[in-house]
């Protein structure tokens, strides 16, 4: 756990730092902040979906978890938890800006195949190396998003901590039942999310991200089922 506790502190680290630069920017360049963080965002989505080796079960897990995310109402019932983590932190600010950083940087830090593989190394054979790499990368982006969206950036480290967590102490057992391809698709899935926070951050089409959630879940099944036809 000691690579995720790193990865944890990098992010609330850089959030402290970006909402610092934050109060020194002037809101005419707040936009270009926005944007730039944007577009890097959907380069790296871009990237991790590109390595989907099914595009068909990528799409149909997409459109599956999309469903299930809908009708569970997951984005909705986590915009709230960071309502509730905003009042109870600070009872300031704007609440729906909070809890749209904690709900976009929670996509961004936990949907990558990174934080999948670095978990199950950190958890089985004790290397650290991978999740080490990545907690360089999330810090350098928390201090984007937390120059774009606030405080409620920090807030994602939670997300971080359970997420990679939980791979990290279970990681023996999950390795062999996700397998290479189903690791590989969860990442692929997750670059589609990240796509969607993207274009939310650019303001080409609001999407609902939270709700696809589930879709990371059901890659590695969809991707068997298909594997067996």
């Amino acid at each position: 756990m000691l690579a995720t506790y790193v990865n944890c502190i990098a992010v609330i680290a850089g959030t402290l730092l970006g909402v610092s630069l934050r109060r020194w920017i002037k809101a005419s360049y707040q936009d270009i902040v926005i944007g730039s963080t944007g577009f890097v965002t959907a380069v790296i989505a871009l990237g991790m979906a590109m390595k989907s080796a099914s595009y068909l079960t990528m799409v149909c897990s997409v459109v599956l978890g999309g469903f299930l995310g809908t009708a569970l109402h997951i984005e909705d019932r986590v915009l709230h938890l960071g309502v509730r983590l905003q009042k109870l932190t600070s009872g300031r600010g704007e609440a729906s800006g909070f809890a749209t950083g904690f709900l976009s940087a929670s996509v961004l830090f936990c949907t990558g195949a990174m934080a999948i593989v670095g978990s199950i190394q950190a958890g089985t054979s004790h290397d650290y190396q991978l999740l080490l790499v990545k907690s360089v990368m999330d810090g350098c982006m928390s201090v984007a998003f937390g120059a774009a969206y606030g405080p409620g950036v920090a807030f994602s480290a939670l997300s971080l901590l359970l997420y990679q967590g939980f791979f990290t102490l279970c990681g023996g057992w999950l390795q062999p039942c996700l397998g290479d391809a189903g690791i590989n698709e969860m990442g692929a899935v997750g670059g589609v999310l990240l796509l969607m926070v993207s274009c939310n951050l650019l303001g080409l089409r609001k999407t609902k991200a939270g709700d696809y959630l589930p879709a990371i879940v059901l890659a590695p099944l969809v991707g068997k089922v298909f594997a067996r036809f």
